[in-house]
């Protein structure tokens, strides 16, 4: 989307994701712990959509012995990565590109959060099964995005929830209906068990809900 390569909104992506997402933070310690449950201490991580380097810098600061690969499509958000996991750039390799940009593996462990909700539903296919090609097998894979029941009437209702979700925690009333907008005309945002159904189609096994925040849902399983 046009947000992720305009420099001036790039520069305060990090005040985004916590006033949006509930939990967000602790999303990404979840994520970390559901990893190292069958990553090696030494493991090598694929993160895709890391663009921003949040989740990047939440893993390194707490796995000192984990080597990364970063993919993401835009060179702003790369740029701000950098900086932002500055302090652990030996063991970082960013990649610009979508997930033919990653490289081959294997992975002993991949993450892709708050990302596949941009991808359509043929291209998420795709890189489901590119995912599961690049993990060792019984390697973990953790995933969150938008992900909200299918019936119309339910989706309106947590559509309004979630913006009011961001107009409580600062954002702007008439930014928070344009974003609910946008969700709406751009987005390809799924019904929880059409993502759980996507997963098992790629070859992912021992699929478990670990997270549930407004029209977030996250899921972890294994290759």
């Amino acid at each position: 989307m046009s947000q992720f390569n305009d420099p001036a909104q790039v520069a305060h992506y990090h005040d985004g994701p916590p006033r949006f997402v509930p939990g967000f933070t602790d999303v990404q310690r979840m994520a970390r712990v559901l990893l190292a449950e069958r990553a090696p201490p030494d493991a090598r991580v694929l993160v895709l959509g890391a663009g921003g380097g949040l989740e990047l810098k939440s893993f390194a600061d707490h796995q000192a012995q984990w080597t990364f690969d970063g993919v993401d499509p835009s060179p702003a958000m790369l740029a701000l990565a950098r900086t932002t996991v500055a302090v652990h750039a030996p063991r970082i390799r960013l990649h610009e590109g979508y997930m033919d940009a990653a490289p081959p593996g294997p992975f002993d462990a991949a993450c892709c959060l708050l990302t596949m909700h941009f991808m359509p539903v043929e291209e998420r296919k795709r890189v489901l099964a590119a995912l599961h090609a690049h993990l060792r097998p019984g390697s973990p894979l953790v995933v969150m995005h938008m992900s909200i029941a299918g019936d119309a009437a339910e989706r309106a209702r947590w559509m309004a929830r979630d913006e009011a979700f961001a107009v409580s925690g600062g954002v702007d009333a008439e930014m928070a209906a344009r974003r609910r907008e946008g969700i709406l005309q751009a987005l390809t945002v799924l019904a929880p068990e059409q993502d759980e159904a996507m997963l098992r189609e790629a070859g992912f096994n021992d699929i478990t809900l670990f997270y549930a925040g407004g029209v977030f849902r996250g899921w972890v399983c294994h290759a």
